[in-house]
């Protein structure tokens, strides 16, 4: 009962509390994203100059930034502070590693069984494959199908950095742009009235993209594949032709697609859980996605996952790190939201065109989470133009979306591809980068750090490839 009585209290103060969460990003200033960009340091940082204590102190050193926001947030703002932690932690966080457990474990169970040569074309076809799953079985499920079955193919290779590079680039991002399953920013647009379908006009965009960039992998694993003679030798001999153990999870897979979509089409109602109103559906999808990773570990059989090399260690890191980046991520975001009342303020009102919306939601994503950068340039656009979300959620029944409102759908246009394709520039723009990153230096691959991964290849590479297609296509 006083468990009972105390919960209660929390919820009156909590929700009187979140009454004024909107003022938050207005009157808090911009040195409060230096604990943010604390822990993004430790990420690029500790892994070079401090290898062994980062890959057993990471955890404490995520809590350590977290506390240092938290403790000094909690003690000047008090209710207001809980409020705003407890609604990024239970609709943000806690759905977000639910997701990432249950598209891991299922993936996990997912054995590409035969010999795959680690040939320039071989690992060409299998980046395309993985970049058309991820608008379908999203970036996340796509990347963690995929990534195993590539490192294997390429064990016996010297040189394989670039492949798990462009790997991230494609599969976890790019690729994902094409339907709201994709990626959360565009799940995001489409419960906000954005069509379903809608985003299969980002084709033309995806093609010239990902065709570039794979002609540029192409070329350089090429040139990499040809200093290295011995393993051309290793694909000579009887071959085992190639077969899916486990192929019942992609029923699962699948499962966890339907319950994302179910959470978005479907409306059944809220319920306040310590001062949060959270929606039911949500909830329900959390506990389907739940079930879908524990019946994939019942079913399946541990030798399927031990010839995966199926560990828990990489979720692990993505939990412990993400916490931190969640927790002291909130004034980053609160700013955002603030829009031309915050401390940026500046940069967003100076933003009119779809190049523009696409630089600055793309660089945004880059560093902060996707689907809140994403929504903060999508109301922005909207209050730009003088538009109502009804108004375009109208349109889109009406099917006369692009006829009507043109300027909003060019905004939209180059707001979508920025949140979507700038995940690829840094570990932490989208949620399978740094996934796949774990995954593979788990494999025994010294994957580049934080800065290593933007100045040797995303800046190199991509954003000469974004300045390209900005000049075509926006």
């Amino acid at each position: 009962m006083i468990f009972l009585f105390v919960i209660g209290i929390w919820d009156q103060l909590l929700a009187s509390s979140g009454e004024n969460g909107s003022h938050l990003g207005e009157e808090l200033p911009l040195w409060t994203v230096i604990p943010f960009i604390g822990i993004l340091l430790s990420i690029a940082i500790f892994p070079l100059v401090a290898s062994h204590f980062w890959h057993h102190h990471y955890s404490k050193v995520s809590a350590a930034w977290a506390l240092i926001f938290a403790i000094p947030f909690l003690f000047v703002y008090q209710g207001q502070a809980m409020y705003e932690i407890l609604h990024i932690y239970f609709l943000d966080y806690i759905p977000f590693i639910i997701l990432l457990w249950g598209l891991f474990t299922i993936a996990g169970g997912i054995y590409v069984k035969g010999s795959l040569s680690g040939t320039p074309a071989v690992n060409t076809i299998m980046i395309l494959i993985g970049t058309v799953l991820a608008s379908w079985v999203g970036t996340t499920g796509a990347a963690m199908i995929m990534i195993r079955p590539i490192l294997r193919a390429n064990a016996k290779r010297k040189k394989k950095v670039h492949t798990v590079v462009f790997f991230i680039f494609l599969v976890a991002n790019i690729g994902g742009s094409l339907t709201p399953l994709g990626d959360p920013p565009l799940f995001l647009g489409f419960l906000h009235g954005v069509s379903f379908f809608w985003t299969l006009s980002l084709l033309p965009e995806l093609l010239f993209t990902a065709m570039i960039l794979l002609v540029i992998y192409f070329i350089w694993d090429t040139l990499v594949y040809r200093n290295e003679p011995d393993q051309k030798l290793s694909t000579v001999g009887e071959r085992e032709p190639l077969r899916v153990q486990g192929a019942f999870n992609f029923i699962f897979l699948l499962g966890v697609v339907a319950g994302v979509l179910f959470s978005g089409l479907v409306h059944l109602g809220e319920v306040t859980v310590l001062g949060i109103h959270m929606q039911i559906q949500s909830i329900c999808r959390d506990i389907w996605i739940i079930m879908m990773g524990l019946l994939s570990l019942r079913l399946t059989a541990q030798s399927i996952r031990k010839s995966n090399e199926f560990s828990w260690f990489p979720i692990k890191e993505v939990a412990y790190l993400f916490a931190g980046i969640f927790m002291t991520i909130i004034p980053a975001l609160a700013i955002l939201k603030a829009g031309s009342k915050g401390a940026l303020a500046g940069i967003i009102l100076a933003v009119d065109t779809p190049k523009q919306f696409f630089w600055i939601t793309g660089t945004l994503s880059s560093f902060l989470d996707n689907a809140p950068t994403y929504l903060t340039f999508f109301n922005t656009a909207l209050g730009k133009l003088g538009l109502a979300e009804s108004s375009i959620r109208e349109a889109f029944a009406a099917g006369n979306f692009s006829a009507s409102y043109p300027q909003f759908e060019n905004l939209l246009r180059g707001i979508s591809l920025g949140a979507v394709y700038m995940g690829a520039n840094t570990y932490i723009g989208n949620a399978p980068n740094f996934m796949v990153k774990s995954i593979a230096e788990e494999a025994g691959i010294n994957m580049p750090s934080f800065f290593g991964f933007m100045f040797k290849y995303s800046i190199i590479v991509l954003i000469p490839v974004f300045i390209l297609m900005t000049l075509l296509f926006l």
